[in-house]
């Protein structure tokens, strides 16, 4: 049998692929090894006895399959682990999780005009203090927070309404003391007349 190791080489070079994707037509062998050139084999293959092999299918169904599994938990069990529960997620990688979340949170809150920029100036400190667990502790605490704020302003008013009263009585009382005084002295001078013509008399 006829070697075409030269011919499948060329061929390999002329269709920019590896050998073993080159066909060579086993009913024109003899044409074949006659081809000792580059242009030779251009010509071979436009008459289609050399030809280069299509792209082998590699399915990755089955590992799409194992994936959608694996998303729902299966295949994840402790005979399946190789790294440390560190190494398969560093408690640095959720703690950065966290901090993102929490701040994009605050954020959000101090544009939209739920919480002034003090409270925030807090709860970011707090957040970076390992405070609050999760998105609805943080959102708890404002809740909280803010109630607490608005009962204290409550207070504050009622207390400066008594305030007030307690002022407007005491300024009352004072008056009316004041005019008690000045009607008394009134009195007496009256009396003290009477009784000084009286005595002339």
């Amino acid at each position: 049998m006829v070697s075409l190791k030269l011919q499948k080489r060329l061929a390999a070079s002329v269709l920019s692929c590896g050998k073993r994707k080159i066909w060579l037509d086993p009913n024109e062998v003899h044409d074949i090894s006659m081809a000792h050139s580059r242009q030779n084999v251009r010509k071979l293959v436009k008459d289609g006895l050399i030809v280069r092999k299509p792209q082998t299918i590699h399915s990755r169904s089955r590992v799409r399959t194992h994936l959608d599994a694996k998303r729902k938990g299966r295949h994840t069990g402790t005979g399946r682990r190789q790294g440390t529960r560190e190494a398969r997620l560093p408690s640095k990688v959720v703690w950065i999780r966290r901090m993102r979340v929490l701040r994009r949170m605050l954020r959000k809150y101090r544009a939209t005009g739920k919480i002034d920029r003090h409270m925030y100036h807090e709860l970011y400190l707090k957040t970076k203090g390992n405070t609050f667990r999760n998105k609805l502790h943080l959102m708890e605490h404002i809740h909280k927070a803010q109630a607490e704020h608005k009962a204290d302003i409550v207070v504050t008013a009622k207390a400066e309404t008594r305030r007030e009263n307690n002022k407007a009585k005491r300024a009352r009382r004072s008056e009316q003391a004041k005019s008690e005084e000045r009607l008394r002295a009134k009195f007496a001078a009256a009396a003290g007349l009477k009784v000084a013509e009286e005595q002339k008399q």
